[in-house]
């Protein structure tokens, strides 16, 4: 009975160990471009509008890989100019990133995943259309990054949708039939746990 209560309280103390040095987490934020693609804007062009993304993540080490889900505040949307006018179609999302990290011994890694979004605002020029975006956003992205020994680090991702953003019926000047596309590009700093790849 003294063994198998000796080396439980072993196994207990090596799996905190081993978690506490392959979990980490952080911060991160950063500049988003972001567009529309498909369907189209009677005539109207669709040009990129800057916005941000901040927010947090988890980094579960397993060895070369981890596993990043991260909580996120995102915009996205375009600038839509028609007739010498453009004018700003922004959404927001609050957005779960789940990705997948190959890792490398010098720092660098690559990553890619899927992307949840929900929309928390939505700041459209003035018209009839009443709810401009879905509720619910999936995207895949694709990202390369480094994480340096002191857990500094800078990364770049494209998000490509996957899901239609209108949620509205065809208009004379409007289709709702397109996508988000993005490109990230941020800094982040870990916090604890896994800094070295």
């Amino acid at each position: 009975m003294k063994r198998l209560l000796t080396l439980s309280i072993v196994f207990i103390f090596t799996l905190h160990s081993v978690v506490a040095q392959s979990l980490g987490g952080g911060i991160k934020a950063g500049v988003n471009v972001a567009n529309f693609t498909g369907s189209s804007f009677e005539d109207a062009t669709k040009k990129a509008l800057i916005g941000y993304h901040a927010g947090g993540f988890l980094n579960i080490k397993m060895g070369t890989f981890s596993l990043q889900p991260e909580l996120l505040v995102s915009t996205s949307g375009a600038k839509i100019e028609r007739s010498g006018l453009s004018e700003n179609f922004k959404l927001t999302y609050v957005t779960i990133p789940v990705m997948l990290q190959i890792n490398t011994p010098g720092g660098f890694f690559i990553e890619g995943g899927p992307q949840l979004g929900f929309k928390i605002s939505e700041d459209i020029p003035e018209q009839t259309i009443e709810t401009f975006g879905k509720g619910l956003d999936l995207a895949v992205g694709l990202g390369i990054g480094f994480r340096s020994k002191a857990g500094f680090g800078f990364g770049v991702r494209y998000l490509v949708g996957l899901s239609k953003v209108g949620d509205f019926d065809p208009t004379a000047s409007i289709d709702p039939d397109f996508k988000h596309s993005t490109l990230q590009a941020g800094l982040f700093l870990m916090l604890g746990g896994n800094k070295k790849n």
